[in-house]
């Protein structure tokens, strides 16, 4: 089956896989930090924009499979694997599955069991589907052209368990920073559109999970903010305690995005670079 996906820098390889919702796009979007340095792969997973979802590609094993096929038609041996949120899942497996094929893993903020919707994200889930059509490709690019404030107002108050003054204040930080504006308004693109059926069956998929994380041989990276309100916090508890070698970075605050918003973004991109590199 073909994957849609992109192909971009040079050095050693990373494959990027994306969460729910995401695509290719957003896989180009968060690994800016890395291109100059490594060659990243990032796919879009069945169900998100050019990527059919068929019924052998439904389930984060045979979305492993067809992500490990991916570098065999790119002629990659051996590389390492990136994922953030919802594609832990199917990273996990594939590391599992081919421990001789992935070098070292980094999860961000990553669903690494049963993912049960609480409250306030079953809210955001229903103002996401909400996006996933042209009307709302069409409001996401008026507010963030119109009222860059309000988007990543809004943004990090979903994101986060934060309170009205730390996202003032985190707003005025992104705002001020030409990297971090760029990522929060880009975002927005990379949930809306042709995702609706890879987010409704990766929510179906990850009602049960029982990922095999003890066969994890390659180190992995945890990076998770406490007030995380999308992903709580406990996935990456519960993976650092079944990985065979693992390290758990804690942000004692922030958000499901605090690896590229806020200020502990150069902390934890370092420690990215730096594992990788490893």
């Amino acid at each position: 089956m073909a994957i849609e996906h992109v192909d971009l820098g040079a050095g050693p390889a990373v494959l990027f896989v994306h969460g729910s919702p995401g695509g290719c796009d957003q896989g180009e979007l968060m690994t800016r930090f890395l291109t100059d340095s490594h060659r990243v792969v990032a796919p879009s997973r069945p169900g998100y924009r050019g990527t059919p979802l068929t019924d052998d590609a439904r389930t984060p094993a045979q979305q492993a499979e067809l992500l490990i096929g991916l570098m065999d038609s790119l002629g990659i041996d051996r590389f390492d694997v990136a994922c953030w949120s919802g594609g832990g899942p199917s990273a996990y497996l594939l590391a599992a599955r081919h421990p001789d094929r992935v070098g070292a893993v980094v999860a961000i903020a990553a669903v690494s069991t049963t993912y049960e919707v609480g409250l306030k994200r079953r809210v955001g889930m229903a103002e996401e589907k909400l996006l996933m059509n042209r009307f709302g490709s069409w409001l996401v690019g008026k507010l963030a052209d119109g009222a860059p404030r309000t988007a990543v107002k809004m943004l990090l108050s979903e994101e986060g368990d934060l309170s009205r003054h730390d996202v003032k204040e985190i707003t005025a930080q992104v705002l001020d920073d030409e990297e971090q504006r760029a990522f929060a308004l880009g975002l927005f693109d990379t949930i809306t559109g042709p995702r609706r059926h890879g987010f409704d069956n990766d929510m179906d998929q990850y009602a049960a999970l029982d990922l095999p994380l003890g066969d994890v041989t390659a180190p992995v990276l945890l990076v998770h903010a406490r007030g995380d309100a999308d992903v709580p916090y406990e996935h990456s508890v519960h993976a650092d305690g079944r990985l065979p070698s693992s390290r758990l970075m804690t942000l004692e605050s922030g958000t499901h995005v605090s690896a590229w918003l806020g200020p502990d973004v150069a902390d934890v991109q370092a420690a990215v670079r730096a594992h990788l590199s490893g």
